[in-house]
């Protein structure tokens, strides 16, 4: 620091000056950046939901019988929105139709159950039955799978990495690709799909996960650009972790929102990602927005030193959990 101390003190004056103009037009748009992170975290709202219609429009959420797609199906039932409920137990989903249809009546809903991993085209010819005539103004892309616990990329099971990747991106663009143009033809729509800070920064011991979501990022953020002159919004919605099964968080802090919270904020803050460096992408809830802001204008997503971070974290997670299975399997045998 003192060797670059002495090289501008002994640079000739305009060089200094321009220096110094390079500094203050860095530190102006940093300060910007914030401002606009405030305004849209903690001032303004987000889009209208009912730009996407009114009354008797439908929206589509996948992965819709627990966690993050149930509380988006309730959260849109609730503001009048029918609801078409798409996952993989159809007693489950039928249960949870029922309870819609109770809470809030003049809401209908259709079900569809779908196992994503099979990748079977027949399921989303169904998809394209059910929906026919409807009118769909939000396809809530949520089904996903991550790893049972973190696990080096040449240990994964076979099974689960098929999974990852079927799932998580063949699903959801085959969902997108059957909703979109019906959307497109209405000249209005919302396309929001679940990301991650596990695809938004490499997530070593979540490799799979974390790739697939990182392709969710590229995807949806393409789609958006050529959806937009069609009058359909696109937009890519981050979070950090949530109280969930997959996350297997229990209990909610001020970084970790319970699941109904960060849908409200989802739903409340949809398009206000401009302070991100990726666009058409937004990071709803507070703390998860601040955390994404930080991280964006010091190190940066990909930087080595949080990839280190994230995998010393993940590496003490598993260790943790394989010693967890490792006493359920001894109390498992000394009870047989």
């Amino acid at each position: 620091m003192t060797v670059l101390n002495d090289v501008i003190a002994a640079a000739p004056q305009p060089v200094k000056t321009g220096l110094g103009v390079v500094g203050a037009l860095f530190l102006a748009s940093k300060l910007f950046s914030f401002l606009r992170l405030a305004v849209s975290t903690f001032i303004l709202p987000g889009t209208n939901l009912r730009k996407y219609g009114g009354k008797g429009t439908w929206a589509v959420v996948t992965g819709a019988s627990d966690g993050l797609g149930k509380e988006f199906a309730l959260n849109l039932a609730s503001k009048g929105f029918n609801i078409v409920l798409v996952s993989r137990t159809l007693s489950k989903l039928q249960a949870f139709a029922q309870e819609l249809e109770t809470k809030y009546p003049g809401v209908q809903t259709k079900v569809l159950d779908i196992d994503f991993s099979a990748d079977n085209d027949e399921d989303y010819a169904r998809l394209e039955k059910i929906i026919d005539g409807l009118d769909i103004g939000i396809l809530l892309n949520n089904v996903g799978q991550s790893h049972s616990i973190p696990v080096p990329f040449t240990l994964t099971d076979k099974k689960e990495l098929q999974n990852i990747i079927t799932i998580n991106c063949i699903g959801t663009l085959k969902i997108t690709q059957v909703i979109a143009p019906r959307m497109e033809s209405r000249k209005r729509g919302l396309i929001l799909t679940m990301g991650s800070f596990g695809g938004w920064m490499p997530s070593p011991l979540l490799a799979t996960y974390s790739g697939s979501k990182a392709f969710l990022q590229h995807w949806s953020t393409a789609l958006a650009s050529e959806l937009k002159p069609k009058g359909v919004d696109v937009q890519l919605c981050l979070s950090y972790l949530v109280v969930s099964a997959m996350s297997k968080v229990r209990k909610p802090s001020a970084l970790i929102p319970s699941a109904k919270s960060f849908v409200r904020a989802a739903l409340g803050k949809v398009g206000s990602g401009g302070w991100q460096q990726t666009a058409y992408t937004y990071t709803p809830y507070w703390s998860h927005a601040l955390l994404g802001w930080v991280i964006e204008n010091t190190f940066g997503t990909g930087h080595a030193a949080l990839v280190w971070y994230n995998q010393k974290m993940h590496e003490d997670i598993r260790r943790r959990a394989l010693k967890k299975q490792a006493r359920e399997a001894a109390k498992q045998a000394k009870e047989n």
